[in-house]
Parts: C-alpha cells; structure tokens; sequence
C-alpha cells in the first residue's frame, strides 16, 4: 500500500520556505491564529490539488498527528483544515468529515527537531501508536502534520497501518515538507525557534486571546531554567497556571526528572494561591 502525498510547502532552501518563519513559529507555541490560517491553507491545496479531480465519494476520517494527552500544533490546524474541508465537501456532494486520534505513548523528551534522521528513527521507534481499526474500516484516511523532514513520523505511522491491517485509502498531508536532500533536519528546529527565543517571548502568545496550548509549549516551559521559571509564572493567570499542571500530568510528566523541580514550584504556587482564596 503506497499512500498519496501532498505537501502544501516545499522547502528547497534555508532562506525562503514559501511562508513566514516567524508565523510558523508562533504557529509551533500555540498561536491559534495562525493555525487556522495554516490549517485553511492547506485544505484549500489539497482541494486544488487533489480534490477537484478526485472527488472522494466514500467516508473521509481526518486523523492529527499522534498524540497521549496533550494535543500537538497541528491539533490546532487540523480545526480549521476540517472547516474549510467540510465546506467544499457539503458544496460537491460529499460527506462531511469523521475524525479518529492516534494515541501514542511517548518515550522521549528530547527536542526532535534538532536531530538528525537517524537519531529521530531512534527515538520514536520505541513509542507506540494506537487506533480505532474497526470506526475505519471502508473509509478513505487523511493523516495530518505540520512538516515533513526525514520522513520518520510517516514510517511510524505506514508500520501502524500495517500492523493492524488497514487496508483504507490514505492520504498523508503536511502543511510544509523538506525537499532538499542537503539540508539538515535541525532546519526543523530553526522554524520552530525562529521566534521563540526565550520563555519570556511566549507572553505575547499566551495573552493574545487567540491561543491554543499544546505539547510544545508546556515542554518548553517545564524545560526553562528554574529562574526564568519562577519569573514567568508570576505573569500568569490562575486558569493558563492550573491548565499547565493539569496537562503535564495528563501526559505522566511528573515522571521526569528534569520536570520535577519546575512542576513542584508550580504545585506550591497554586496550593498558596487557594490557601489565599480560602
């Protein structure tokens, strides 16, 4: 089974990616804004693209990349993918989208994006990737992500795919994909910093009232220093604060050594800001 692929994005240099650096950026830390834009960027391409001339009549179940408890930024995009899908679809005839989640129990917490593709394939073949196979069964699959490097994410997913058998159409989607051979897979890393260069500069993002928190951002931050820690946190709201604990447990980050110190501080606060209340 060879999937369709198409990539809204193909990045052939390490100047000009067709898009803002800066956008994906904030894209990569929650700026929901842009997501949407991401997001509809890219069903329109697809529709372009694909779509036009190969209507797809049977059942479409848009799937985000894989994820345990807190979503990814392509989460976010995958919103607003699914709008604009849904809005051509019900204009030709079609059926309105299903969507279906990956979950995937992580073994790492290293930054992916500054490796390179052998060190990737390392990492993420010792996680675990799990579906729903009979809510597919007979419907066409649409796998999102946001960049497409070594192409790592994409093995994983094809090795789930034939291990459970699915025998569905699909169709693996990104919103950028390195093309060039020649250039380091650490480029991912240069997008995705190419804003954020401190914990401070993700203020603007969290109260921008248009932001969506996702895996990134609360790593990013239970990563900082102890310091910048303490000082970020007192600039945050009670809600953004408790959302943070809640989340990293959901995703069991209390189990990581190099957490703990940032999550403990942030468990004292909110017990003294409710001991305040009380």
């Amino acid at each position: 089974m060879i999937p369709y692929t198409y990539s809204l994005h193909k990045i052939n240099d390490t100047v000009n990616f067709g898009f803002s650096a800066d956008d994906y950026s904030r894209f990569k830390f929650g700026d929901d804004l842009v997501s949407k834009s991401f997001g509809k960027d890219l069903a329109e391409g697809f529709i372009k693209y694909y779509l036009q001339e190969n209507l797809i009549t049977e059942q479409i179940v848009v799937i985000s990349s894989p994820y345990c408890f807190i979503p990814t930024a392509t989460f976010a995009m995958k919103n607003a993918f699914v709008a604009q899908l849904n809005r051509w679809l019900v204009e030709h005839g079609g059926l309105v989208v299903q969507e279906a989640k990956v979950h995937r129990t992580i073994t790492y917490k290293e930054d992916y994006g500054g490796l390179s593709a052998e060190e990737r394939m390392e990492l993420i073949g010792n996680d675990s990737f799990h579906i729903d196979k009979g809510f597919l069964e007979g419907k066409t699959l649409l796998f999102l992500d946001d960049i497409k490097i070594t192409g790592s994410h994409e093995r994983m997913i094809l090795k789930m795919v034939k291990e459970y058998g699915l025998k569905n159409d699909i169709h693996m989607l990104y919103f950028a994909e390195l093309v060039n051979k020649n250039i380091h897979p650490n480029i991912e890393n240069h997008l995705n910093y190419h804003l954020v260069k401190s914990i401070f500069d993700l203020d603007e993002i969290i109260k921008s009232g248009n932001f969506a928190i996702n895996t990134r951002i609360v790593k990013y931050i239970l990563n900082s220093d102890f310091e910048s820690f303490s000082v970020f946190l007192e600039r945050q709201n009670s809600a953004f604060m408790n959302s943070l604990y809640d989340l990293s447990l959901g995703n069991s980050y209390h189990t990581i050594p190099s957490y703990e110190g940032n999550l403990n501080h942030l468990k004292s606060y909110l017990n003294q800001q409710a001991y305040k209340l009380s």
